[in-house]
């Protein structure tokens, strides 16, 4: 079943293509539009009015505040050094109110994003985003 029992949906969130989503264990604040081919895995929180593009991943221990937008594609990373056995230490990452990720961009463990920045499509997120700055780039770099 794409979308679990345990899935919080605000009221007036829009799913379009609901089967082809798959969201479990997250919760979805009213008003959000999500796209088709996205995952929202557990523990996950959307807040209200987002906008979450087609074939974007957001996993465990991703917060994004009200009003963010997300565009296609955009994958978040929730673990610094992966490996198949041993220790695995969840590292959280925060989009702060009306922030912009352009599609593709990758966004790495540990990172916040500002109130109202702005991520250029592409982009590597590797360290905190200021609120209201601009990044692009691999490894993102603030636009002037």
């Amino acid at each position: 079943m794409p979308i679990a029992a345990n899935v919080i949906l605000g009221s007036g969130v829009t799913i379009q293509h609901p089967e082809l989503v798959n969201l479990y264990g997250c919760s979805v604040g009213e008003g959000t539009s999500i796209g088709p081919f996205v995952e929202i895995q557990q523990g996950v929180q959307v807040g209200k009015r987002c906008k979450i593009q087609s074939h974007s991943f957001l996993c465990e221990g991703v917060e994004i505040e009200d009003e963010v937008f997300i565009g296609h594609g955009v994958m978040f990373v929730n673990d610094r050094y992966p490996k198949v056995a041993g220790e695995w230490k969840l590292e959280r990452v925060l989009v702060r109110h009306n922030a912009s990720i352009g599609s593709g961009a990758v966004i790495l463990c540990g990172v916040t994003i500002g109130e109202g920045a702005q991520i250029g499509a592409g982009a590597v997120v590797t360290r905190d985003v200021s609120q209201g700055q601009r990044v692009a780039g691999v490894p993102a770099r603030l636009l002037r």
